[in-house]
């Protein structure tokens, strides 16, 4: 009996190397980071995934690192302020990019692709996988074009179109109700397509949802003359440090097994890769937070995340690669759309997350673990590791949103250019709940 229990002991001791070798082998920095972006998944959802054993990859890794509360408390809960933030880890009012509709390119040097390429150079590669056809991962160039007469009357009419399709889609988000189907119109200079239902968008291909018809720039007057100016996408100049940057895969399948294959490209050098995955977002705006389908979409991220995981391990990577899993905003309890939705969340096998934060935090926490000495960094990041102890307020956002203030003018970073209803006990089943709440604990272990 005595030798069965030190046999147990021994191989239970056996077992359990690997794991804890794993563990102490990411306590330093890492070779590898890959940064998984779950575009518009609700906190709350997510934990009541995690709770019915529906999301095992993410579970896992929360076991091995973290699982901490991430808020939204500057820039809208859009996609194109929350990536943009997510990735550079500073204020609208640095970036220039406070929503879908308020933006520009953002300023040379200040993306997580820019820093790292700047930090190990040529050799480190960066790529970026992106399901959003619009609002994440475009790269249209900044332009200036002198307008005729009839033109410039046909974008501003098209603009107070857009004002008014604005405040039709709040007065619908208000109210719950799912979005009406638009009729097509004729596409105008300055103008992107508009999704909608049974529409399809540039080229022939199907329409994002989400993604409305926006007049592309502004109207300006110089000498008498008019001129449309547009300052670019916001990963316009930011792209161009990347070795790889594709974007418009629309589906998880498409988006994932591009991963994979450069995952087998790039095996044998270190790397940052951004992952990105929208079908959460497109059926919330199809369908509803609350329906099966956007709870589905949240099991096909954790699926493919990890299927990209298994291949890491293939490799021999994963013991080498941090591994960050987040949202660029939430979703309104119930509804279509992500008006005010400032609850998101960060799961990862980092052994040192340690707390909560805010979503400008995630840049500076992948920027420190690679060994970025974040005190150089200009302007000064407007995030903080999670590694570590604030030295700001972590703040958490209010369940009501703030009163709107008028936008700053954007800093100067030295020589860079200018209420659901309850659900019945089925599989993504959800019960009714304020939008805020979720069950999740600071760095869960």
């Amino acid at each position: 009996m005595r030798f069965l229990t030190c046999c147990l002991a021994t191989l239970t001791l056996f077992l359990a190397l690997p794991c804890a070798a794993a563990e102490q082998g990411r306590q330093g920095p890492p070779r590898n980071v890959i940064l998984f972006g779950w575009d518009g998944a609700q906190r709350a959802h997510v934990q009541e995934c995690l709770q019915r054993g529906e999301l095992p990859t993410l579970k896992q890794l929360s076991e091995e690192g973290a699982l901490v509360n991430i808020d939204v408390i500057t820039g809208a809960t859009d996609t194109k302020a929350g990536w943009t933030q997510i990735l550079t880890g500073y204020h609208p009012q640095v970036t220039g990019v406070y929503n879908n509709g308020q933006f520009r390119d953002v300023p040379q040097g200040l993306s997580v692709f820019e820093r790292l390429k700047a930090q190990f150079g040529p050799d480190f590669v960066c790529a970026a996988v992106i399901g959003k056809r619009e609002h994440c991962g475009e790269i249209r160039e900044p332009f200036k074009r002198k307008l005729t007469d009839e033109e410039a009357a046909r974008i501003e009419e098209e603009m107070q179109q857009q004002q008014e399709r604005r405040r039709q889609q709040r007065r619908t988000a208000q109210s719950g109700q799912a979005k009406p189907a638009a009729a097509p119109a004729p596409a105008q200079p300055g103008t992107q397509p508009r999704a909608g239902a049974g529409r399809r968008g540039a080229a022939g291909k199907p329409a994002q949802p989400g993604a409305g018809r926006q007049v592309i720039g502004r109207i300006v007057e110089e000498n008498g003359e008019k001129y449309l100016v547009f300052e670019g996408s916001p990963y316009y100049t930011m792209h161009q440090a990347c070795d790889v940057w594709e974007y418009g895969l629309m589906e998880d399948e498409k988006v994932g097994t591009r991963a994979l294959e450069l995952l087998e490209k790039y095996k044998d050098k270190p790397f940052f890769f951004f992952v990105h995955f929208a079908s959460v977002d497109h059926d919330g705006h199809r369908y509803g937070e609350n329906s099966k389908e956007y709870n589905d979409a949240l099991i096909s991220n954790d699926e493919w995340t990890g299927k990209i995981i298994a291949k890491l391990k293939e490799l021999g990577l994963y013991d080498q690669t941090l591994v960050y899993v987040t949202a660029d905003h939430g979703f309104d309890e119930g509804k279509t759309s992500h008006a005010y939705a400032p609850y998101i969340f960060l799961g990862t096998n980092d052994p040192l997350v340690r707390r909560d934060g805010m979503r400008q935090d995630i840049a500076p926490t992948i920027l420190a673990r690679f060994g970025v000495d974040l005190s150089g960094l200009q302007p000064p990041l407007d995030g903080e590791p999670l590694t570590q102890p604030a030295t700001k307020p972590v703040q958490k956002a209010p369940e009501t949103k703030p009163v709107a203030k008028g936008p700053k003018t954007p800093k100067k970073p030295g020589p860079a250019a200018s209420g659901g209803k309850a659900a019945q006990p089925k599989q993504g089943a959800k019960n009714p709940r304020k939008a805020g709440e979720a069950a999740a604990q600071p760095a869960v272990k």
